[in-house]
């Protein structure tokens, strides 16, 4: 390494340096200035806030003690219940496409890319709105009990994941090592089975972690449902919690409602986490 102080070093080193120094300073400051000035207004607020009423409204113990126990028993075993029919349907239709993406046929891979650029163009919103109420009402036929609305909130939300899912599963299968198909059809396999039961495996095993970030994405994207509507028997986290603080005009319920997906997604996020390091052992 160049000493810049060495007789002979280039002449612009020594300002080259100086400048970089000056640079990170500035950073530095910079970034103590920000975290004084988040801290100030943090304290602000937690001086001057009306502890009291925020309390009263958004945190009365009363409150969330009266949603007990169909919080749990309707609103999160429908979100989970959700979550989990439109993971599974995102799962197997971004399988589908994932093939199609990799097929020989052009026309084949024309079709997977443009479901998978109009779906993940959409809001996730939008095409909920669209395969919930829009659909009924071009088809004539309504979305069959006993979800009603939200079944075809769960539908849509399938055909969302569907498409992220699509590029991940597809990424690991060209993740797999090519020898891999080769040696399970020099066995005697077809490419169909040398696809089944070696590829797709493996592939699944390589992307666990986005599979899994995917799937907590979704149980948060079950709360779009609320814009459908529910019954009482249909109701997930959120709708519950606003349902509550509409009647009660206090907004605990949707304090504990928050807490509830906070509680799941963590749990999800640390099964994924186990997952990861599993598989990474056995590599």
């Amino acid at each position: 390494m160049t000493d810049v102080t060495a007789p002979g070093a280039p002449a612009e080193l020594p300002a080259l340096y100086a400048s970089g120094r000056r640079k990170r300073q500035r950073a530095r400051r910079l970034r103590i200035a920000s975290y004084v000035i988040g801290l100030a207004i943090l304290g602000s607020f937690v001086l001057f806030a009306d502890w009291s009423s925020i309390s009263e409204d958004f945190f009365n113990i009363e409150v969330m003690r009266e949603q007990f126990p169909e919080i749990i028993t309707v609103a999160a075993k429908n979100t989970v219940l959700y979550t989990a029919m439109s993971y599974t349907g995102g799962v197997i239709i971004g399988v589908v496409v994932a093939l199609l993406r990799l097929s020989p046929v052009k026309a084949y891979r024309a079709v997977a890319l443009t479901y998978i650029e109009v779906l993940r163009g959409l809001p996730a919103l939008v095409t909920i709105i669209l395969i919930g109420f829009v659909v009924p009402i071009v088809t004539k036929v309504q979305w069959p009990e006993p979800f009603g609305l939200n079944g075809g909130g769960v539908f849509a939300l399938a055909l969302v994941a569907g498409a992220y899912l699509a590029e991940t599963v597809r990424a690991g299968i060209e993740a797999v090592p090519r020898g891999q198909a080769e040696a399970s059809r020099s066995l005697g396999l077809s490419s169909m089975q040398s696809m089944r039961f070696v590829v797709i495996p493996q592939a699944f095993r390589i992307v666990i972690p986005p599979l899994t970030n995917e799937l907590v994405m979704l149980l948060k994207d079950t709360s779009l449902l609320s814009v459908l509507g529910a019954t009482i028997a249909t109701k997930e986290l959120l709708k519950f919690g606003q349902d509550v603080t509409a009647d009660s005009f206090n907004g605990s319920a949707l304090v504990l409602a928050a807490i509830i997906y906070l509680l799941m997604t963590m749990s999800l996020t640390w099964v994924a986490r186990r997952l990861e390091d599993r598989t990474r052992m056995y590599r």
